[in-house]
Parts: structure tokens; sequence; C-alpha cells
């Protein structure tokens, strides 16, 4: 799954521009904020219902909709409350690396000149990079250590693997994190797969009989490392956010009794929808849950439809700050991660109420898709919340139009996935990969069949996120990097290293300040161009249009790998430090 709003920032500018738009600036921000919604629904559809075809239980075309539209709509109801304190109040703390991309791109798009034809001409090479990546295989996306003899024997031997995204979009994406949190992010990487997951090799005599790679390791042992500490990191956050949590409660209830809202919303860029509506919209999802639950054939009674609607109201709302925490921080929202928790509470209270089987397993992933949908929907909204903040864009505004986003993108998505599933299939041979949906699977067959879940596991994720927190460390960005693969933080490393380079060598600040602005462009750039390109590769694979080299690639695409990603890290350097004052 990818971010769509980049995309679709880059189409709208596009438009509007052959179209002579006026005051085209504000309207690109709505264009954007309804398109996005295609990404976030998605995370939240394709994450969990392919799992039901995977373990061979049937559910029907508005079952998945009405999982995807409702759990949409909650997350946008659940995340209005926190605006002010994600987008106004933790301004300047925050890198939101996704967001000031597509900032960058619509910015730049409206005012042309010299910042245009930077992100136009990074765009233009990052997206070839990715394309020749992706779609040809002139070279390997990802680097390791196998690529030499001694590396493959240390892999096999020792359990010890170090692995490398070569893509432009990802260097981007670590220099607007920025060197701080991208090397907190990398040290969770770096615990797992230089410590954890050879430790595992060793100590563990059916990780050496069997063979298990490093990969396998990881996604069978140390990855629930990860969602333990990304729980119980989200749990911190909460405790840690209970006083915006009481505020934004404090504040719908003082409204929806008649009292004042707060002075800042009589500023057009202030002004939310009204705290009376949130709360009646939060009422009317919950009650449609419910009469989904109960009467679409999800549970067997009203009693389960009961259980599995608290499920979804206090996972969603407490997690929805964890979400857009996490967006805020590295662009990148934890979302499976959180929903295989959901999932494992979901399981258990099902089976305490009496289902469990074929049944339980429908209503514990359509539960679970609800909950990742509105989760996946939260993260996504921060990010078009403060685009709008940063460029002055009237929230109430996007806030209403959010909600017909999600509802073209749950009907559209659905319909596509019925398609794919008549199409490639999710399960034997050349099926869809669908790797969440598969680790979701994977969890709640046993569990429904009376099996368990790695609960020492996730215990040791919990203990290492407490004693981060205890040491001071951000436990989310830490558990994160866990959970993610190494082959995607390590290049969130490098981006960030290139940023704090590009920011700190003049001794004149105002020089720094404007090689760090230009960077930031063609990291975007880099992001957009990835984006793109992205598209167009799954169009051509979609169109059966085979140009991939992958003899080539498979013989020398490793090897090949480190030149072309090594000249753009000195494109990327020398261009940001090629400004005048």
């Amino acid at each position: 799954v990818f971010e769509a709003a980049i995309p679709i920032a880059i189409i709208a500018v596009g438009l509007t521009g052959a179209l002579k738009k006026n005051d085209s600036l504000a309207q690109n921000v709505i264009i954007q904020s309804i398109g996005g919604c295609s990404g976030s629904v998605v995370a939240g559809a394709i994450f969990t219902l392919p799992a039901i075809y995977i373990l061979g239980v049937e559910v029907n075309y508005w079952q998945m909709v009405l999982s995807s539209l409702l759990g949409g709509v909650l997350g946008i109801l659940f995340l209005i409350p926190f605006r002010k304190y994600f987008v106004k109040e933790m301004h300047g703390k925050y890198p939101f690396p996704e967001a000031t991309a597509t900032t960058q791109v619509l910015v730049s798009g409206e005012s042309g000149g010299e910042s245009a034809k930077t992100l136009v001409v990074a765009g233009l090479i990052g997206g070839l990079y990715d394309f020749i990546v992706a779609a040809v295989g002139l070279w390997s996306e990802t680097l390791t250590s196998r690529v030499v003899s001694w590396g493959a024997a240390i892999a096999d031997k020792a359990k010890l693997v170090v692995k490398l995204n070569t893509g432009a979009a990802v260097l981007g994406l670590g220099y607007i994190i920025g060197l701080k949190y991208a090397l907190i992010i990398c040290c969770g990487s770096f615990l797992v797969w230089f410590f954890i997951i050879p430790l595992i090799g060793y100590v563990l005599p059916e990780a050496q009989a069997a063979g298990l790679s490093p990969e396998n390791i990881f996604s069978t042992y140390a990855r629930p490392i990860g969602i333990g500490g990304i729980a119980t990191a989200g749990i911190i956050g909460i405790v840690k956010s209970f006083g915006v949590i009481k505020s934004a409660v404090g504040l719908a209830v003082s409204e929806f009794k008649g009292g004042k809202a707060d002075k800042t919303s009589t500023l057009r860029t202030e002004e939310d929808i009204s705290m009376k509506n949130v709360v009646f919209g939060i009422v009317i999802a919950l009650v449609l849950i419910f009469a989904f639950f109960a009467f679409g054939g999800v549970v067997n009674n009203v009693w389960q439809a009961l259980v599995g609607l608290l499920i979804v109201a206090i996972i969603s709302f407490l997690f929805t700050t964890v979400a857009a925490n996490a967006i805020a921080i590295v662009g990148s929202n934890p979302v499976s991660g959180m929903t295989l928790m959901t999932l494992i509470i979901a399981s258990v209270v099902l089976i305490a109420a009496g289902l469990k089987g074929n049944s339980g397993m429908v209503a514990a992933l359509i539960i679970g898709g609800v909950v990742c949908t509105a989760l996946s929907v939260a993260g996504s909204f921060i990010t078009d919340l403060k685009i709008g903040y940063w460029i002055g864009s009237t929230p109430k505004v996007q806030e209403t139009w959010k909600f017909l986003g999600v509802a073209v993108s749950a009907v559209t998505v659905c319909g596509v996935m019925l398609i794919l599933n008549k199409t490639y299939g999710f399960t034997g041979e050349n099926a869809l990969v669908a790797p969440q949906a598969n680790a979701m699977a994977a969890l709640i067959g046993p569990l429904m069949s009376g099996g368990g879940a790695p609960w020492l596991l996730y215990g040791i994720g919990a203990v290492l996120a407490l004693l981060l927190n205890w040491l001071g460390i951000p436990a989310l960005a830490f558990a994160l990097g866990m959970f993610i693969p190494l082959d995607l933080n390590l290049p969130l490393l490098i981006g960030g290293a290139v940023s704090w380079f590009v920011g700190s060598r003049s001794k004149d600040a105002a020089v720094n300040a404007k090689r760090q602005e230009k960077g930031t462009l063609i990291a975007s750039g880099f992001i957009a161009g990835g984006a793109l390109m992205g598209v167009v590769s799954a169009i051509l694979r979609f169109a059966n249009v085979d140009i991939f080299l992958a003899d080539w690639n498979a013989r020398y695409g490793e090897a090949v790998a480190i030149v072309p990603f090594v000249a753009l890290i000195a494109y990327m350097i020398y261009a940001s430090m090629k400004t005048e004052k």
C-alpha cells in the first residue's frame, strides 16, 4: 500500500493549472484530501479482508463495503477532537514527512519559479530511478549482505544479514524525517536484526534444525516482539495524552450542553465541525455498526454484536492518537501491528462470548477491518489537516469533504478486491502475496480453533517499551523500527544523515537553512516521483506488460544497485548545497 495523496496532488496541480482555475491552491488541498482517502481505505481493507478468502470462509461484497465505510467514518469523527493538539499545539515538534512532501508539491505547483523547477527535476530523477528498479529491474530494489559469498555464509550460519532498500522515495522520506527520529527507528531495527534474530537462531534448536533464514525468524519470532512494543508504546502514549483526550472530551461535552467553544474557533482557519455534530455523528456511526454486526450476518446474536461494538469503539478511540502520532513522526502508520492486537483481543473476547470456528473468524476479521480502516483513515487524515494548516485551509471544509472520499473509496476498493480474488486469488500458485492478510489469517486461524497467540513474545516487546519509556527514549518510534523490516529503515537513516550534513556544513545559519529547504524540495520530488512511477509500474504489471529483466536482475541486480544508489545520494547532496545565500 502507498499513500495516494502525493500523486493526486500532482494531478490536481496539473489539472487546475491547465484549466486556469482561480484560487487553485485552496482547491487542490481539498482535492488531495478527498482523493487521499483511497490509500487509507485500501490499507484498512487489504490488511484484513483477504484473510477471509485465505481462511476459506464466506463474506459478501456489502459486508466488505460496510466494514470499510463505517470504519472510515468513525476514524474521521474520532480524529476531529484531536486536530488542534497535533496540528497546532505540536507545530514544529513533529516532522510530518508525508505532509511536508505533499505541501511542497502543492505550493511549488502554485508558485512556479525555481522551487517548481527543483521539484520537477527531482521528481523526474526519482521517478525514473524507481521505475527502473520496480518495472525494468536494471538493479535490485533491495541490496543485502548476501551479495558477497561470506555475507551469505554469515546469514546462513549466524542468522546475521544487512538489508537496504535502494528506492529514491524511501531515501527522500528519511531526509524529511531527519536524523534524530531516523536514528531512533533504526536502533529498533538494529536491536532486532543484529541481536534478537541471531540470538534466537542460536538459542532455539528448532530454528537451526528447520534452517530458518533471518527473514523467517523475523516474521515468526521477532516481529511479534515489535507488535507487543507498538501496543505498549501506544498505551503509554494514551496515558501521556490523557490530558489531551480529557480536554477533547470536555470540549465535546461543553458544546453538547450548549457551552461556548474555544475562542480560536471564530477564526476561519480554526473552525472545525461543531463538537455537537461530531458527538451525534459518533453515536449514529456506532448505532449503525451495532446494526451491521447484529443484522448483517457478522455475529449470531445481539449480545455478541454489543461485544463487537465495544471492541471497535474503545480500541478505535484510544489508538486514534497512536496512529496520528506515528504519522506525525515517521509518516508510516503501524496500523497492521495495531490491527493484529485488535484481532487477538477480538478473538479472545468473542470466544468468551461463545463465538468460534468459521463464524468467529468472519466476525473477528470484519471487526478488525472496521478498526483497521478507522485507524488508517485517522492517521492519513492528520496529514491532510496539517497540509491545510500550513496553507491556510478551513478545517471544517476538509472534514466535511472527507466523508465523501471515504464513501467512494469503500465502494470502489471492495469491488477491486473481488476482481483481484477472481482474477488472481489470494491462495494457491501464482496468487497475490497479501503479506499482512496472511499474517492476520495465520494468527486468527489457531486462535479460533482453540490454539493460542505468542504471548511471551508480545510480553517481551511490552517490557522493552516500558524500559525505553523509563530511559526517556521515544518508545513508539523505536518499536516501529522493530516491526518494520530493516531494508526500509536503513535508507531512512541515510536520508536523515544527508539532511544533517546538508544543514550543518556552513558557519552561516542562513545558508544552512536555505540548503535544508532546497533539500526538502528534492526529497519531496523523490517521494512524488516514486509514488507516481509506482502507479505506472502497477498498471503495467496488471496489464501483463512484462519489461522486467529477470535473468539480469537475478545475476547482477544486487551488485549493480550500490552504484546508482550512491549516485542518487551524491546528487541529493550536491543539488541541495548548490544554493546562493
